[in-house]
């Protein structure tokens, strides 16, 4: 019998205790993953989702403030340009901005499949570096004789999105592994509601750098014309607006570099007992991380070799539990809906001049009121349709499931883009009409698939493979993101005369994202509800549920087993 330890208080439970007489690492491992599952919402929970969402935050700040940016950069840049002087190209437009989602794919897989392989801990913390670091070089980046800006901003900008796309798979299984089953969702939702509050801070920043130089610009009555005082005030404008999203990256890195590894990581790949009971009992009481007896680590280790009855995580594993179609229609169910998802997400961008236009925010008498009317404008939009969309879905997931959320949203996203599509010509005539349905697909892309394709990933696949999974399905959805920027951006300048920003084409585009977004509520059908739903019984390690997988030899114990539902009380073992 294992050794009870001296401690625990009214505060904080001794959870060491509670399995310290029990030999079986199997019955342990159940044991300490139900008191998690168990656990009353509390302030350790609250600061999961506080460290994470900074993250998403930063991550949203740094992708939307470069569609502020890239105007400025025209006006410091191109001011001598032959063609449009003072606006940015748009080959050069489209290379900034896809650099990033194509930065985002390899940090998504590359981060993904090194947090299986390494742990959490030790990868988290290294995407928030690479992100402060690459934010800092662009904001104090420059043309020379040898290379362009646009290049020097592409190069940190891939950087940028690898740190970005690492944030993806880490912040969710991190948050999803910590996280009560019962409010499970409504965390994870909270994390990437942080998109919306960064996309509105990234408007705030511009807004008040604006009336910071507001002499300045009133100088100049176009971009062409922005000259003198006028244009170092612009230079300095777009390096302090992309330089602010290091700040909240800096407050949060200490908090990420500190996070004990979730227990979950070291039961069932580290496969270290001793050591993973301690981290829950440390993440509890607001440690960096549990610290075991040496001996008894080392005799609990050797003693569970070959007696754990989670398979060890290999290549040949990661395909022959993927190669069954009840686990390989999960994977490619999320990655699919991400994938369709953002085609569509993305390309409404495309939008966003024509919307702006519709509410009187997309012109100005000088680059003062131009650059003002683009900051309030975009925070009218942010607000009127993402941001309340985001949190109405972090207080309904955990009622109305993942599912039905993304299935409605899918069917509502369909139904505003077709109508958006054939009626394009009839909607221009009434800009308070478009503007309603613009504000529509922004609420339910966010109270619909953008949130739940986030979560669900991060919940529904074993803990072996749970970061690679997620990373894989969220690189499908930044594909889907590069195609619709790359393909989809001058396809709906089709027909337009030489130089022309006409979009006659654009009805079209949204017609064929309709059709996307019809592709995506099918294969909805592909994915589980993982409402109310441990992630053991979800991985198909708990005998007796739907899920479940023989090849994991979980049938030990009954269906109360190894990760069940934490409120059916204790399992019997066979």
């Amino acid at each position: 019998m294992a050794r009870q330890t001296a401690g625990g208080n009214a505060a904080f439970h001794n959870f060491h205790n509670d399995y310290a007489h029990i030999e079986d690492p199997n019955e342990r491992r159940r044991l300490a993953l139900a008191e998690i599952d168990k656990a009353p919402f509390g302030w350790y929970h609250v600061r999961a989702v506080v460290v994470a969402g900074i993250g998403f935050f930063t991550d949203a700040y740094d992708i939307f403030a470069i569609n502020l940016v890239t105007a400025m950069l025209g006006v410091v840049y191109w001011q001598e340009a032959k063609s449009k002087p003072g606006t940015i190209p748009t080959n050069s437009d489209t290379a900034i901005k896809v650099a990033t989602s194509g930065g985002t794919v390899l940090g998504q897989v590359g981060f993904g499949i090194l947090a299986d392989i390494v742990g959490r801990k030790r990868m988290y913390g290294l995407e928030l570096i690479l992100i402060i670091f690459a934010t800092l070089a662009q904001s104090l980046s420059s043309s020379s004789p040898s290379i362009s800006v646009v290049g020097l901003i592409i190069f940190w900008r891939v950087l940028m999105g690898i740190g970005i796309g690492g944030d993806y798979p880490l912040s969710s299984i991190i948050t999803s592994e910590f996280a009560t089953t019962k409010w499970r969702g409504a965390m994870m939702g909270a994390v990437f509601a942080m998109q919306g509050i960064g996309q509105l801070a990234a408007s705030m920043i511009a807004l008040i750098v604006t009336s910071g130089f507001k002499e300045s610009l009133l100088t100049a009555k176009s971009a062409s014309a922005c000259d003198g005082v006028c244009k170092v005030a612009v230079d300095k404008m777009w390096r302090i607006i992309i330089g602010f999203g290091a700040v909240p990256g800096c407050i949060a890195l200490y908090y990420r570099l500190t996070i004990p590894e979730t227990p979950r990581y070291t039961f069932d790949v580290a496969r270290d007992v001793e050591k993973a009971g301690e981290d829950t009992k440390a993440y509890i009481q607001g440690k960096a991380e549990g610290r075991p007896d040496e001996i008894r680590r080392v005799t609990a280790i050797a003693d569970s070799e070959g007696r754990l009855e989670i398979p060890k995580a290999s290549f040949g594993d990661f395909v022959r539990h993927y190669r069954q179609w009840k686990f390989g229609k999960v994977l490619l169910g999320t990655a699919g809906s991400w994938f369709f998802l953002d085609v569509a997400f993305y390309g409404l961008g495309l939008n966003n001049s024509i919307i702006l236009g519709a509410i009187g925010y997309s012109k100005g008498n000088s680059m003062y009121e131009i650059f003002r009317r683009n900051a309030v404008g975009n925070l009218i939009l942010v607000c009127a349709g993402a941001i309340p969309g985001y949190w109405v879905t972090v207080f309904t997931v955990d009622t109305l499931g993942r599912k039905p959320i993304q299935f409605m949203g899918f069917t509502m996203l369909t139904i505003l883009f077709v109508i958006i599509g054939f009626a394009y010509d009839k909607l221009l005539k009434h800009n308070g009409a478009l503007l309603a349905l613009y504000v529509l697909a922004q609420f339910f892309f966010n109270f619909g698939p953008n949130a739940t394709t986030f979560i669900v990933p991060g919940e529904c696949f074993p803990t072996r493979y749970r970061s690679t999974s997620h990373g894989i399905s969220a690189a499908s959805g930044k594909l889907g993101a590069i195609i619709a920027q790359v393909v989809f951006g001058p396809l709906r300048q089709r027909g337009a005369p030489p130089g022309s920003t006409d979009s006659p084409w654009l009805n079209h585009v949204m017609e064929i994202f309709a059709l996307f977004m019809l592709c995506g509520l099918f294969t909805t059908f592909l994915i589980p509800e993982t409402k109310r739903k441990t992630l053991e019984e979800l991985a198909g390690e708990v005998p007796g549920t739907a899920n479940y997988d023989p090849g994991s030899k979980s049938a030990a114990y009954k269906t109360g087993g190894a990760g069940s539902d934490p409120d059916s009380g204790s399992a019997e073992k066979v």
